[in-house]
């Protein structure tokens, strides 16, 4: 079974292949190039070099949020696009959940994966053992630290791992926050992969494949458009959405009054012409 991965929820933009429980090809970028420039070109050469056609796969795994607003509708955006032109089933994974997966599969101390979300607060949440200790939520960092330090028993031993973008904006804070041991991920293990993601998303879909009572040479010969015991996890194309966890800015700005202002302000400069309208037909 082989199960395409896109990850591209924050500055990382990564793909990957997993075959069972092996790991046929992975290609990640970490830089400031935004992912509609990047990710459909790494798929197209990570297909090319590694010998493997699109219609070798199996089902597509995405990261669905939390994250950020753009990139996550970019990487949904190309596996609907890619899932609905294969006719094959889209497997929902959380980003927080697939960053903690293989950590939490080596080692015993609570994996607390922590995106930047600005304004002093994280995406955030916690694992032990693959199960979950604090749930995903966008929250203060210091209300997750103080959940955190609040969750175990004063004589228990506890060891804290962290990692992801949020570790580099909130570190002191972090050390300075927390009882007991306070370990940050190494390079390598500190960001989203599309290999987590397509790990975690094999195990989702042997799960529901085993619930249903399917193969997946049975689901990939139905196609998803004649599977009807689809869920919250396995879906096609047209059911995905991500996981924001909180509203966009814009609809932040909406409530709060400010949103009018700056429509104002870009009205100016669009008059003045310093802002360009595309032309009919582009967008």
């Amino acid at each position: 079974m082989k199960i395409l991965a896109i990850e591209s929820s924050a500055l990382v933009a990564s793909c990957a292949i997993v075959e069972d429980d092996l790991l046929k090809a992975e290609f990640t970028i970490n830089n400031k190039l935004t992912h509609s420039e990047t990710l459909l070109p790494m798929l197209e050469s990570m297909m090319q070099i590694s010998g493997i056609a699109l219609s070798d796969i199996d089902a597509i795994a995405v990261s669905a949020g939390p994250g950020s607003f753009t990139g996550l509708r970019i990487g949904a955006a190309t596996a609907k696009g890619l899932a609905l032109a294969l006719n094959l089933p889209l497997i929902r994974v959380s980003t927080l959940q697939a960053m903690a997966y293989s950590l939490s599969l080596v080692c015993d101390d609570v994996i607390c994966p922590v995106m930047d979300a600005r304004r002093s607060q994280v995406y955030s949440a916690a694992y032990r053992f693959g199960a979950v200790v604090l749930p995903e939520e966008a929250r203060d960092i210091h209300e997750f630290l103080k959940s955190l330090s609040e969750g175990f028993p004063e004589e228990e031993d506890r060891s804290f791992l962290f990692l992801g973008d949020g570790v580099p904006v909130h570190s002191e804070t972090i050390v300075s926050g927390l009882p007991g041991d306070v370990l940050f991920a190494p390079a390598g293990l500190n960001r989203q992969r599309a290999s987590d993601a397509a790990l975690l998303g094999a195990v989702l879909y042997t799960r529901w494949l085993l619930k249903n009572g399917l193969s997946a040479a049975e689901v990939k010969s139905i196609g998803a458009d004649g599977i009807s015991c689809f869920d919250d996890t396995v879906m096609n194309s047209d059911d995905f959405a991500p996981e924001y966890l909180r509203k966009s800015q814009a609809e932040r700005e909406l409530e709060d009054g400010t949103l009018e202002d700056a429509g104002k302000h870009s009205l100016k400069k669009m008059q003045s012409g310093i802002v360009r309208t595309p032309r009919d037909g582009q967008a």
